[in-house]
C-alpha cells in the first residue's frame, strides 16, 4: 500500500473506534467517521445472533423475497433477491453503513470475549454503543470499568431516554422516541389519525449526525487536556431541539400545536401536488406575492391570481384548503420534472417527488458523481450513497467495501491484540470466533 501523501491524509486517520452499535442511530456514527479516515472496528457475536443489525434473524427465501417485492411489502434487498449461504452479508440495511469499517468475531457477554473486548479497548480512542443501558451493565462494561484501563478512551452511549431515569431500560426505536416526545402527531396530517403519518426514523439520523460531532469534539478536548470522558446522548434528548419552536410556542403562549402534514405555519400554497402518472408528485412552496404569480403564469391560472381570496399571503394561508384543491387540479395534467423545470425558471421553489430509482438516476446526482461503487466479494458491484459533505483540499472517496462477519478477525486478534495462534484457534474451536453463524442459530420463514 502506497503512502498517503500528508497534505490529503484524511482527518481522523489514526483513529481507533470499537464498535458495539445496531440498526440505524449507532452504526451512522460510526460510518460517518470511517468515511473519514477512522478504523471503526464492529465487534459481533457469531455464537448467537445480534438482532437489528445484519437482518440474520429474519432470512426469507429468494422466491419468498421476489413475491414480497411484488406485493410491495418490504422484502430484504439481497442481490438478486437472492440469500444464498451467507444472507448476513448480504443486508442491505446493514452493508450502506458498514462500509469502510472491520469486523471482529467477539461475544462480550462470554468471559473469553469480554477478555478479548478489553484488550481491543486498550488499542481504541473510541468505544460507540447503543444498546439499552442494561445490557452494557451486564457484560460489565461500563465506562467506569473501561477508563480504568484506558483512561483516555472516550466513550459514546446512546440510549433511547438516557443513562439514569424512569425510562432509563425503556426500549425503543426512533419511531418510539419520535411518538413519545410528539414528533409523530406533530408531522402527522391534520385529517388522519397518528398511524397514517408512516415512519421517518428523523431521530436516528439526526443522532448520527450529532454523535459523529461530539466525539470529534471530544477527540479535540483530549488533545488540549489528555482526557477521555463518557458522552452521554439520548435519541430522545438529541432529537427534541428540533422541535423548539412548538415548544416554545407552548410554554410562550400556551397553544398545543395541531398536526401539520405538509402545511407551513404561514406560507400558502405549501405542499406536494399530484402530477401525470401513477402516484407523481411535485413539492411546491410560494413565499411571496410575487412567486405565487409566476406559479399561476407558469399553471395558466390567470383565474387564481385574480381570486380575491388568494390576494395576499394571508388570503392564501386561510383558504389554502381550497387553494390546494385548485392547484391539484392544474398540475395533475403535467409531467413533473418538465414542470420543476418551469418553476424554478420562474423563480418557485419547487421539485419533483422521486422515488429510489429516479433518484438514482437523476442527472445532477449523477453529474456530480455521487453515487459511488463499492465492490464486495462474493456479494457483487454496486452503486452506494457517497459521502454527505467533500472537502475542498482533502480529496476522499468511498474506499472499502462493508467487512463480512468475522471478516478481519484474525488480523486483529493476533497483529493487534497479541494473542497466539494456539489462543485464536481455541476461540475458533469453541465457536466464539468464525465468519458464519451456527445453522442452529439460523431462522429462515420456509
Amino acid at each position: 500500500m502506497t503512502e498517503r501523501d500528508p497534505r490529503h491524509r484524511l482527518p481522523l486517520e489514526g483513529v481507533r473506534i470499537a464498535d458495539i452499535t445496531v440498526v440505524w442511530a449507532g452504526p451512522h456514527v460510526t460510518q460517518l467517521l470511517a468515511e473519514w479516515g477512522a478504523d471503526v472496528i464492529r465487534v459481533e457475536p457469531v455464537n448467537r445472533m445480534q438482532p437489528y443489525s445484519r437482518g440474520g434473524e429474519r432470512i426469507v427465501t429468494k422466491e419468498q423475497a421476489e413475491r414480497m417485492a411484488e406485493l410491495g411489502a418490504g422484502a430484504p434487498g439481497y442481490p438478486g433477491f437472492d440469500p444464498k449461504d451467507d444472507p448476513w452479508n448480504r443486508s442491505p440495511s446493514f452493508n450502506s453503513h458498514a462500509r469502510g469499517k472491520r469486523s471482529m468475531a467477539c461475544d462480550i457477554m462470554s468471559p473469553e470475549g469480554r477478555e478479548a473486548f478489553l484488550r481491543l479497548v486498550d488499542h481504541c480512542d473510541v468505544f460507540i454503543e447503543n444498546n439499552v443501558p442494561m445490557t452494557i451493565e451486564k457484560a460489565n462494561i461500563t465506562y467506569e470499568v473501561l477508563r480504568a484501563r484506558n483512561p483516555a478512551l472516550i466513550m459514546v452511549r446512546m440510549p433511547a431516554y438516557g443513562l439514569d431515569g424512569p425510562y432509563k431500560n425503556f426500549r425503543g426505536f426512533g419511531t418510539h422516541v419520535e411518538g413519545m416526545i410528539g414528533h409523530h402527531l406533530l408531522r402527522g396530517y391534520p385529517d388522519l389519525t397518528p398511524e397514517a403519518t408512516g415512519e421517518a426514523f428523523t431521530a436516528d439520523a439526526m443522532a448520527g449526525v450529532m454523535g459523529a460531532l461530539a466525539v470529534v469534539m471530544a477527540l479535540r478536548h483530549r488533545r488540549r487536556t489528555g482526557q477521555g470522558q463518557q458522552i452521554e446522548m439520548p435519541l430522545a434528548e438529541n432529537f427534541l431541539p428540533a422541535l423548539g419552536e412548538w415548544i416554545l410556542d407552548y410554554t410562550m403562549n400556551g397553544r398545543v400545536a395541531p398536526s401539520q402534514g405538509n402545511q407551513h405555519p404561514w406560507r400558502a400554497p405549501h405542499g406536494t401536488y399530484p402530477c401525470e402518472g401513477r402516484d407523481q408528485w411535485i413539492a411546491i412552496d410560494v413565499g411571496s406575492d410575487a412567486e405565487f404569480a409566476a406559479l399561476c403564469r407558469v399553471l395558466g391560472a390567470a383565474s387564481l391570481a385574480e381570486d380575491e381570496r388568494f390576494a395576499t399571503a394571508r388570503g392564501r394561508w386561510e383558504y389554502r384548503s381550497e387553494l390546494d384543491a385548485l392547484l391539484a387540479e392544474r398540475t395533475r395534467p403535467r409531467d413533473k420534472e418538465r414542470l420543476f423545470r418551469e418553476l424554478q425558471a420562474a423563480g418557485v421553489a419547487a421539485a419533483p417527488v422521486h422515488d429510489e430509482l429516479e433518484a438514482h438516476a437523476d442527472e445532477h446526482l449523477n453529474a456530480r458523481e455521487w453515487f459511488q461503487r463499492i465492490a464486495m466479494p462474493d456479494v457483487g458491484t454496486f452503486p452506494y450513497p457517497g459521502l454527505l459533505f467533500t472537502m475542498r483540499d482533502t480529496p476522499n472517496r468511498l474506499h472499502a467495501p462493508p467487512p463480512k462477519l468475522g471478516e478481519h478477525s484474525e488480523e486483529i486478534y493476533l497483529d493487534l491484540l497479541g494473542y497466539g495462534r494456539e489462543e485464536y484457534a481455541a476461540l475458533v474451536a469453541k465457536g466464539l470466533v468464525g465468519t458464519g453463524y451456527a445453522p442452529e442459530l439460523i431462522a429462515r420463514r420456509d
